[in-house]
């Protein structure tokens, strides 16, 4: 019974690889283009070529359930993929793989979800190290036994790149060496092992042909690769999502390695203070990426003094410092998510092309950056908080200037203070030259106030401003001496029935006409003449102001001769102000000789609004119509003064 049991696994192994050399004829031309594939992917002549994931070819692929209990994902000549591995068909998997031997066209191996225990998982890498097969990918592996010290063959084998992700040890207890030594003397170029909560990986024991080592997503620190000698040719080193806390013993794991290109670091925990710690990294590193950290200024003095490409992004960088990092070969730095409030400087960073200051803190950047940086070919600065002000007009003007050096311009780059332009974009905001230079301001100011100050001058002066001024200063002048009268004086209370106000030149028609008429026969009038009733002692104006206020009415007798006259204007500015301020109806104008328009100057303003709205008496040139003209200026004034009724009393005596 076990003959014929043996028998036929043995058949049917002979029709597994009965079919597989068929389908190696049948699809030799896609073979060939899938080798160049596979071989473009991995060169061997040390290339910059930075390697993120393992090769899989698929072709054939499909879904289905073999006799051996795996699930048969992809078959191809060169590509082989199984699910479902387990202690009970690993041993079938194993005398599978024993099958393909170097020389056979299968180099690319994918199992995943396999749950074996440790020396099968041994057995199956060390069946793979001495097949044709140079790719495995192991994913979702959960380990079930005891783990212990397994003599690995590593001779002869065709295995050039190892990826395991998602390795789940259930033995807690086991010696550490007996797991990290089988993996760290590994003799193939490219090794990952993500996601798989390593906590450490030992240094190889010997010279190491890595050059290509992937530590994604694990739990390794700062002890990892300490004064280690035998990763000479290493060119890559991916140690993204970890638990480093120390700046610079990642620079001193770095040392050693002498030909080491591309480091990455990110989304660990890394800090550097200062503090006088000296960092020493491998002179051979060009690119260096600590994005997602905890660093803070202090790390700008602990970096490599070749690197070519920095990534800082998403730290707690609030400045670059001046003169402390001299990295002349640095070409292109990324500071996205930090904390700076101004674009950096290039004094140490002569050879700078490109710079990342994306979502920072930044509200008006500076302009004379590109003067300061001139080998910048992109400045990527959108998404800050703009502050839209004079300020940021230069930095405007820069992008104009710069020939569309500035990335994502005009989308990347809006207003956000103050609140009415918040959502501008910094194309459409505009300010006049004249609100952002204060020089010229000043200057404008000045100008403005001198042609206004000339204006008000002219002004004064053509429409007799000071005259008016002085006027009325005299006035209040005798309104204040009027309130400080002593108890007997008489004050402001009625003593003519008329002021008279007439020019000189006019005054024989006054003396003959006027006051005869008035002052003699019947009414009694009493009439306010500068010859007889002005005080001796007081001033003119005051005179003026005085008789004006004590008569119920004020005659201006008009002529040439009046508007030629000061003493009139003063007289008629007078009695026109009393109209307006103890609103009374005190004007009388007589009109002795028309005054031809032109005559009248530009201050006698007054009397041109007077003669255009108020009615007056004109002298009557027949003898006939005089009598008239008495009668109505008789009635005009008629109002009975108690000085007026004693005089009256007395000429009757």
């Amino acid at each position: 019974m076990t003959q014929n049991t043996s028998f036929l696994r043995n058949f049917f192994l002979y029709k597994c690889l009965f079919a597989l050399t068929f389908w190696n004829h049948v699809s030799q031309s896609v073979e060939d283009e899938l080798f160049t594939s596979v071989s473009n992917n991995f060169p061997e002549d040390g290339s910059n070529q930075k390697i993120k994931s393992l090769p899989l070819l698929y072709t054939n692929s499909h879904q289905t359930k073999a006799n051996f209990d795996w699930v048969v994902i992809q078959n191809s000549t060169e590509s082989l993929s199984l699910s479902e591995i387990t202690n009970d068909n690993v041993k079938n998997l194993v005398a599978l793989l024993s099958n393909f031997r170097q020389g056979s066209r299968l180099q690319n191996l994918t199992l995943t979800n396999v749950s074996v225990d440790w020396n099968a998982l041994m057995e199956i890498l060390q069946t793979v190290w001495h097949s044709s097969i140079e790719y495995l990918n192991l994913n979702s592996v959960t380990q079930l036994s005891g783990i212990e010290r397994f003599y690995f063959d590593y001779s002869g084998t065709s295995m050039k790149a190892l990826t395991m992700k998602k390795i789940q040890i259930t033995d807690l207890y086991f010696t550490q060496d007996d797991l990290y030594r089988i993996f760290a003397d590994m003799n193939i170029a490219y090794m990952t092992i993500a996601d798989s909560e390593m906590i450490h990986m030992l240094c190889p024991s010997s010279k190491s042909p890595f050059r290509y080592l992937n530590f994604l997503k694990n739990d390794l620190t700062d002890f990892l690769f300490q004064k280690c000698d035998n990763l000479l040719q290493l060119e890559t080193l991916i140690l993204q999502k970890n638990k480093f806390e120390s700046l610079p013993k990642v620079s001193f794991m770095t040392s050693r390695m002498k030909s080491l290109k591309y480091l990455d670091m990110s989304n660990n925990l890394l800090r550097h203070d200062g503090a006088g710690v000296r960092c020493q990294w491998a002179e051979s590193l060009t690119e260096l990426d600590l994005s997602s950290n905890q660093l803070a200024d202090a790390v700008f003095e602990c970096l490599p003094a070749n690197v070519k490409k920095l990534s800082l992004q998403n730290n707690q960088i609030s400045n670059v410092p001046r003169g402390v990092a001299e990295l002349k070969s640095l070409e292109e730095l990324n500071l996205a998510s930090n904390r700076l409030a101004d674009l950096p400087g290039c004094s140490g960073f002569t050879s700078l092309q490109f710079l990342n200051v994306e979502m920072n803190s930044i509200l008006t950047p500076s302009a004379g950056f590109f003067q300061s940086c001139p080998r910048v070919r992109e400045l990527q600065a959108g998404h800050n908080p703009f502050k839209c002000s004079c300020e940021l007009q230069a930095f405007i003007r820069l992008e104009r200037q710069s020939g569309g050096k500035l990335f994502g311009w005009p989308a990347a780059y809006v207003c956000e203070y103050p609140e009415g332009l918040r959502g501008t974009e910094l194309k459409d905001f505009h300010l006049s030259q004249l609100a952002c230079n204060t020089t010229l301001l000043l200057v404008t100011a000045l100008l403005l106030t001198l042609v206004l100050v000339a204006a008000v001058a002219f002004l004064c002066i053509y429409l007799d401003v000071p005259w008016y001024v002085r006027m009325t200063w005299q006035w209040t002048q005798t309104k204040r001496r009027a309130w400080h009268n002593p108890p007997g004086d008489q004050g402001t209370v009625l003593q003519f029935h008329a002021f008279i106000s007439y020019s000189e030149r006019d005054s024989l028609w006054v003396k003959n006409e006027l006051i005869p008429n008035l002052e003699k026969g019947e009414g009694c009038v009493q009439l306010c003449q500068h010859e007889r009733n002005f005080i001796p002692g007081k001033s003119i104006v005051e005179n003026i102001i005085n008789c004006i206020e004590k008569s119920y009415k004020s005659i201006f007798v008009l002529s040439p001769n009046f508007v030629q006259s000061e003493w009139c204007h003063y007289e008629l500015y007078f009695a026109h102000h009393k109209l307006f301020s103890e609103n009374s109806n005190s004007l009388i104008l007589i009109l002795l000789e028309p005054i031809p328009p032109y005559l009248i100057p530009a201050r006698y303003h007054k009397l041109k609004a007077l003669m255009a709205k108020r009615t007056y008496l004109e002298w009557p040139k027949e003898r006939s119509k005089r009598a008239l003209f008495w009668a109505n200026l008789r009635a005009a004034i008629s109002i009975n003064l108690p000085t007026a009724q004693e005089n009256c009393y007395e000429e009757t005596d």
